[in-house]
């Protein structure tokens, strides 16, 4: 394990690679799975203080979601996350014209609509953080629905650190992600 300032980051971490591949895999992150996506508390204020902005790129039935239970919702174990349609998609998902599932704040961060571009969980994505009393754990999270971002990430030998860099500094700032990197060239 590499510990970096309060994190423990898994060994997967530094060796895995990953790219996504959205023409394969089409952004079934968004739209399977048993929960939304996390949402870490101040993220709530923001969707509440910007959700106007945000709704003229869901699609109707994330913005029925939205305005009959709120911006959030929690999962099986009582953390929030974003709400889903239908027990299936996120409400914050819309569709290209290749049915590829993208994320309606994500556009409306592009259009300069808010300053939120998306749940930082979703940025880190394969990256899943555990909080612990004394620190975070920094974990590679695994699914069968991203096999072709891990293939994609061995073909272009891009590994999920340098892939997460800019979702990484977002989340710890550059510090953290040089140490990170120094940590992990250091043991190469």
């Amino acid at each position: 394990m590499i510990i970096v300032e309060n994190t423990i980051v898994s060994d997967e971490f530094k060796s895995a690679c990953f790219v996504c591949d959205l023409s394969k895999c089409k952004g079934a992150c968004c739209v399977e799975g048993d929960a939304g996506a996390p949402l870490e508390e101040e993220e709530i204020s923001i969707l509440e203080d910007d959700i106007d902005y945000i709704k003229p790129f869901m699609r109707p039935e994330g913005v029925e979601v939205v305005e009959k239970n709120g911006v959030f919702d929690f999962d099986m174990t009582g953390q929030y996350v974003t709400p889903l349609v239908n027990d299936n998609e996120c409400a914050y998902v819309t569709f290209n014209e290749e049915g590829i599932a993208l994320c309606a704040i994500e556009h409306a961060w592009k259009a300069g609509k808010t300053e939120f571009r998306k749940p930082v969980s979703c940025h880190l994505y394969p990256v899943r953080l555990s909080r612990y009393k004394d620190f975070e754990a920094v974990n590679y999270h695994k699914w069968h629905i991203c096999q072709p971002a891990v293939e994609n990430g061995r073909k272009l030998k891009v590994h999920a650190y340098k892939f997460l860099k800019e979702a990484l500094i977002r989340k710890y700032g550059e510090r953290y992600y040089e140490l990170l990197e120094k940590q992990i060239n250091d043991r190469k």
